[in-house]
């Protein structure tokens, strides 16, 4: 699935903890430059680069392209070793360090890892660099990778999406103000709004239990514990249900 650049761009505006400057953006020609050396970024990478150029993660750098005058003409090259690992970020006070995985070959997006600081071992933390940004703010806002499994898969490689009839599916900022402006911890704890159709109407997924995949369709006022008896049914595949509300007709 191709990242929401539309919800990228507003979390990247709205999440503490995420600082850029917008209008400071590096040229294509120098992005072009990091690429003769490290192989083709992904495009949702392309897009920070090209949007901000630089920005820090609870202050941390975000690795970034250099002007092409400076020697070596790019800073990302500091965190490539040469092989199939483009790092581009270390958390603060020496913690875990985030990269691609180069060469995937699953598509224009690239997989970002994760190096344990102490162990060395790595594991698949995001689908995309949309995805990194998303996952990190969900762990930064207290909702783990995401409240249920089908979410999650979701943000692991964009935060939300829009689709064309107007219905929001909410990345993880935007789904925590809504949980908390519609109560749903009191009125009810084992479900989770993750989306809504602008007119008031929201859709609803088990935080708890053995059916965590479908969605229902109710009043967002509505919410109670019986969503799943009074709720319409949506669907029991969110990602694959996104997918195809977004395909052009």
């Amino acid at each position: 699935m191709q990242p929401d650049f539309t919800l990228l761009r507003e979390l990247v505006a709205t999440v503490p903890g995420i600082a850029v400057e917008p209008g400071r953006g590096k040229t294509e020609d120098a992005i072009r430059a990091a690429e003769s050396v490290v192989g083709p970024l992904c495009p949702a990478y392309r897009w920070w680069l090209a949007e901000y150029g630089e920005g820090t993660l609870h202050g941390a750098g975000v690795g970034t392209v250099a002007p092409l005058h400076w020697i070596g003409a790019i800073d990302v090259l500091d965190g490539w070793e040469g092989g199939d690992r483009l790092w581009f970020h270390r958390a603060g006070d020496g913690g875990d360090t985030y990269g691609f995985e180069l060469g995937s070959g699953g598509g224009p997006e690239l997989p970002v890892v994760r190096r344990d600081h102490f162990t060395g071992e790595e594991e698949r933390f995001a689908d995309s660099f949309a995805g990194f940004l998303t996952v990190w703010t969900a762990l930064a806002c207290g909702l783990k990778d995401g409240p249920n499994p089908s979410v999650a898969r979701l943000w692991r490689t964009t935060p939300g999406a829009v689709l064309p009839d107007g219905t929001v599916v909410y990345g993880p900022a935007l789904l925590k103000h809504r949980n908390e402006a519609h109560e749903m911890q009191r009125r009810a704890p084992h479900w989770v709004l993750v989306g809504d159709d602008g007119r008031g109407t929201g859709l609803f997924m088990r935080r708890h239990g053995r059916d965590r995949t479908t969605v229902h369709r109710l009043p967002a006022d509505d919410a109670a514990n019986d969503i799943g008896e009074r709720g319409d049914f949506v669907t029991d595949d969110l990602y694959g249900w996104i997918e195809a509300a977004r395909k052009p007709s």
